[in-house]
């Protein structure tokens, strides 16, 4: 008798499950992909992305533009102040390093090599 009400139960579940089709689970990959950085991006890091793709370098992260160093040419300091503390090596092979105030206006020279520098005002995106 309590074979019988056994077998009966099996027999039942077995018919519901069959009954109810199960759905397939998908893993991220085949829903799409993996996100790139820039779907997976937010606040700071997304601001610098976009900004980055348009050309632009609001935090100074791209290494600067080489320039010539002379009066017609001056090398490029950004700043949001009026002035910044610049530093020289001189010559390439030089262990020390000139360190100077550039103020904002016209180009001004480095005390031991001469090299042009300018300082131009900067505003930061935010």
């Amino acid at each position: 008798m309590a074979a019988r009400l056994l077998m009966r139960s099996v027999v039942r579940a077995s018919a519901v499950c069959r009954a109810s089709p199960v759905t397939a689970l998908t893993r991220g990959m085949s829903a799409g992909g993996i996100p790139t950085d820039e779907q997976q991006a937010t606040g700071l890091e997304k601001i610098i992305m976009r900004t980055t793709q348009e050309g632009k370098d609001p935090y100074s992260i791209q290494k600067p533009k080489m320039y010539a160093g002379t009066k017609e040419e001056p090398h490029i300091v950004p700043s949001v102040n009026n002035k910044r503390l610049v530093g020289c090596i001189c010559e390439e092979d030089n262990t020390s390093v000139v360190w100077f105030w550039l103020h904002e206006g016209d180009v001004q020279r480095c005390p031991s090599c001469g090299s042009h520098y300018k300082l131009v005002h900067h505003e930061m995106p935010h």
